[in-house]
């Protein structure tokens, strides 16, 4: 198969597109043909070898968390699953990733994909809806009628969290730059702010932040918020005000079948979008981490084979 490998760790230029054996599946295993992979801020990270200390990766390896694609084989003792199922996962860290054209994958992780988006979209699902999922339900705890303010709202977390808080029954404010508030406002937030010219004054329920601003940028935020309640970050960490009880607090997504499975559930029955931005080969590999690096990546990128 043709995949995306890295023999060493480094910058975009040691992602190479090469020939590599199609992997079998083991005990618990499925095989998938890929149909779409997502390029999410931790594989840089990965790439680069930050992490290689606490998760090192066996090279050659191949990147790639997010996948939506076909089953393919099934490995021994599979069982809920059968070849032709169309899924999604969230693939294990340090495994081997999706930018092969075969994935494996625990089978305990796949679960269907949505089926009224074209199934590479789904595979912006994944990491992004896990976070923002876990970031609007597990962390602030979002109930009808608080108003939440997203920071991020153009990204690929940020506009699902603005559509998942919604769905919750939440009055949304999404805050984004100049060259992703039009992606904020495809979410549907009932308020849109461009944070170079608008500014924030009256009171939030909760914050979700998924913009890399500093702590300082944070406990401005912390400002705004109600007494006893919350801000969540998925970049800086800001400092919890104890004396209006107002908790801030740094998250770290799980990996949850469950979770995953009632995303794309809402995929179907509620038209809860993805937010693919673009839709690249998988040939542009080295350009998008590249892009990202420059901080020129917005939204979601799916890649294809």
């Amino acid at each position: 198969m043709r995949a995306i490998r890295i023999h060493e760790y480094g910058g975009p230029e040691v992602l190479r597109y090469e020939e590599a054996p199609v992997p079998v599946p083991g005990s618990g295993e499925v095989l998938i043909r890929v149909a779409g992979t997502s390029f999410n801020p931790a594989d840089a990270v990965i790439r680069a070898g930050v992490l290689h200390h606490s998760h090192p990766v066996r090279m050659p390896h191949i990147p790639g968390t997010d996948v939506a694609g076909t089953i393919v084989e099934l490995g021994p003792g599979v069982t809920g699953h059968a070849v032709g199922d169309r899924v999604i996962a969230a693939l294990p860290r340090p495994a081997d990733g999706a930018t092969g054209e075969f994935s494996l994958a625990p089978a305990a992780m796949v679960v269907p994909a949505p089926t009224n988006i074209p199934l590479a979209d789904a595979a912006a699902l994944p990491i992004a809806g896990l976070t923002a999922w876990q970031g609007i339900h597990d962390h602030l705890r979002v109930r009808p009628g608080q108003r939440i303010l997203v920071n991020g709202a153009g990204g690929g977390v940020g506009r699902l969290a603005v559509q998942f808080a919604k769905l919750a029954g939440a009055t949304v404010l999404a805050v984004a730059g100049p060259s992703s508030i039009t992606a904020a406002q495809s979410a549907g937030p009932d308020q849109i702010l461009d944070y170079t010219v608008d500014r924030l004054t009256e009171p939030v329920d909760a914050v979700f932040n998924t913009a890399p601003i500093d702590g300082s940028g944070l406990n401005r935020l912390v400002a705004l918020i109600e007494p006893g309640g919350r801000l969540v970050s998925i970049t800086s960490s800001a400092t919890t005000d104890h004396r209006r009880a107002v908790r801030a607090m740094v998250m770290t997504v799980r990996w949850d079948p469950a979770h995953l499975n009632e995303i794309a559930r809402r995929v179907d029955a509620d038209g809860v979008s993805p937010g693919v931005s673009e839709r690249l080969a998988m040939t542009e590999i080295v350009e998008v981490h590249r892009r990202h690096a420059a901080g020129r990546l917005s939204g979601k990128v799916v890649l294809s084979h």
